[in-house]
C-alpha cells in the first residue's frame, strides 16, 4: 500500500466528515424555535462586577498571548 493512498482517505474522510457537519449545521438554522428571551441589561450599579470590564478582559488576552509566545519559544536555548 502506497503512503498517499492512506493520506487520500483520510482527506476524503476529513472532507466527508466536515461537509456532513455543514449540512447537519445548515439544517438546523432552518427552523429556528420562537424563543421570546427577556434580556435584562442593567447598566447601573456594578451588578456586572469587574468580569464586564472590556478593558480588562483586553489585558487578559494580551497576558495569555504573551505567555503562549514565551512557551512556544522554548526558553530561546538554541544548540546549532
Amino acid at each position: 500500500m502506497k503512503p498517499t493512498h492512506f493520506i487520500s482517505k483520510i482527506q476524503m474522510a476529513a472532507l466527508v466528515l466536515m461537509t456532513n457537519f455543514a449540512v447537519v449545521w445548515a439544517n438546523a438554522q432552518e427552523k429556528a424555535a420562537d424563543l421570546k428571551v427577556d434580556v435584562d441589561l442593567d447598566k447601573g450599579g456594578s451588578s456586572g462586577g469587574w468580569m464586564s470590564n472590556p478593558i480588562l478582559w483586553v489585558a487578559l488576552a494580551l497576558i495569555v498571548i504573551l505567555i503562549v509566545a514565551l512557551a512556544a519559544r522554548g526558553g530561546g536555548n538554541s544548540r546549532a
